[in-house]
């Protein structure tokens, strides 16, 4: 059995983050849980405003939806007319950055950190997300750390992009892989 100082000492019981880093967490948890989860689905202004008090930098006309789940509302920037779907989530310990009109569709994951499994520790390792603007991510599609989407790519339903995606190409698969070009009209 371990003993209090063991337990000190034993570096996979050390938190992953900084006290105060997880109290503002706990915060923005009760906030979502009374606030914004329960708000009627037109209510964007609403949502919008509530991730901004957290630190959000959100663009004009922003669609979050009240199922949609933002890890750290600070480490969020978004564009004009961004779309983040019920059921998507944004794990992001670090700072991802979404462009003006991007879409993240349903139950898509936007996942920024795993841990280093060269270390026997497994400590967290972080890292940005970019989607650059007009670009989608479909439902159930995921995006890995440190991984930078292309203007008006598309991740396909249930691809994961795990290396950058050109811009104005499609991508499916696991791992994503191009398929094709996606045709760009040129209006923006």
């Amino acid at each position: 059995m371990l003993t209090r100082g063991d337990r000190i000492h034993d570096p996979y019981l050390k938190p992953a983050f900084p006290l105060k880093q997880r109290l503002r967490r706990l915060i923005w948890g009760v906030v979502y849980a009374i606030l914004f989860y329960p708000s009627p689905r037109p209510f964007h202004g609403w949502r919008t405003f509530l991730l901004r008090c957290f630190g959000a930098t959100l663009g004009k006309d922003c669609r979050i939806y009240p199922r949609a789940r933002i890890w750290a509302p600070w480490n969020l920037t978004c564009g004009d007319v961004v779309a983040v779907a019920d059921e998507a989530i944004i794990y992001n310990p670090e700072r991802v950055s979404l462009g003006s009109h991007s879409t993240i569709s349903q139950q898509a994951y936007l996942c920024g950190a795993t841990h280093d499994q060269d270390d026997s520790t497994f400590p967290l390792v972080a890292g940005p997300i970019h989607v650059d603007a007009y670009a989608w991510v479909c439902a159930r599609a995921t995006v890995q750390l440190g991984v930078h989407i292309g203007e008006g790519a598309v991740l396909g339903l249930g691809a994961i992009a795990t290396k950058n995606l050109d811009p104005w190409s499609i991508y499916v698969g696991v791992p994503a892989r191009k398929i094709k070009d996606r045709v760009h009209d040129g209006h923006k």
